[in-house]
């Protein structure tokens, strides 16, 4: 068994959580996600299985979200699940305001992770630092967004918006949450999260537990193929011969993929046979996944 599933992922596990349960359902040793997701986020948790847990590190980079920010309030989390830091009604702020504000959000930014987050810093993760009570200075990351769009805005004490974002990997939903509340001056925090597109996966092709745990009872799951996400990599064809070579760890003549390209490669039938790279007009076995005889 090797491939991917793409799981929804529920409210309230961890991501380690949402892989013991998949290891356990599927009955597999071998499995692996790309992509944290906080207990309390729900949506998008590609999971690979098998010999396609060599191919996270190949998947696209981009992901989507969508989040409500809750104005007025700070909390030490940058989410609902901290402590309140602050909480002040907000009764004289508009969407056109907010709007303005989220400009300064899009593009390449600077970026400080929040205090609980997996970021390690003198091989410590933060979030057990701040556990513990203890302040270290968070470095600050360049991180992009490339697309926000505000979907709804609900007026009130404590105002929420909720945002559609696209950007790329390391960004932190809960930071544009905060920073957006010191950029109005009100405070913010994130009121709910949900991952709608991951590493080439989306959520109108997830699978909750539940789905999953149906389809097995049935014997109607089937894994997404290891390269199902692997289309934004130029791919390259081989004849019986170069494959049965390749796939014993031996390089080839490449011709002409530009150097040091990384390939999605295949055997005449269709088969995926893994990942390549080409380098000094050699196409050099990076990924083995199939055997030629």
């Amino acid at each position: 068994m090797q491939g991917f599933l793409n799981l929804n992922k529920p409210f309230g596990l961890t991501s380690h959580d949402c892989i013991a349960k998949t290891r356990k359902l599927l009955r597999v040793k071998r499995i692996g996600h790309a992509g944290t997701l906080d207990p309390a986020a729900t949506g998008v948790l590609p999971i690979a299985v098998g010999k396609a847990t060599r191919l996270l590190q190949y998947l696209p980079k981009e992901k989507a979200y969508k989040a409500t920010i809750r104005l007025g309030v700070r909390t030490t989390t940058d989410d609902l699940q901290g402590e309140i830091i602050t909480q002040q009604p907000v009764t004289d702020l508009n969407l056109e305001t907010v709007k303005l504000a989220l400009q300064q959000f899009e593009g390449k930014i600077e970026q400080i992770p929040p205090n609980y987050s997996a970021i390690q810093v003198q091989g410590k993760r933060l979030y057990d630092l701040a556990r513990k009570g203890e302040t270290v200075e968070v470095p600050v990351r360049m991180v992009e967004v490339f697309k926000m769009e505000i979907l709804d805005w609900r007026a009130g004490e404590f105002p929420e918006v909720d945002v559609a974002i696209a950007c790329g990997t390391g960004t932190y939903i809960r930071a544009i949450a905060r920073d957006l509340g010191t950029v109005l001056n009100t405070g913010g925090t994130l009121a709910a999260l949900q991952r709608t597109a991951s590493s080439g996966f989306f959520l109108a092709d997830s699978l909750t537990f539940t789905d999953l745990e149906a389809q097995l009872q049935t014997g109607t799951f089937q894994l997404f193929p290891p390269d199902a996400a692997l289309g934004h990599l130029q791919s390259t064809n081989l004849n019986t011969t170069d494959a049965r070579k390749w796939c014993q760890g031996q390089k080839i003549g490449d011709r002409g993929n530009s150097n040091s390209e990384i390939l999605r490669v295949y055997a005449e039938d269709g088969r995926f046979l893994g990942i390549g790279q080409s380098q000094d007009d050699l196409l050099i076995p990076v990924v083995v996944l199939e055997a030629i005889s």
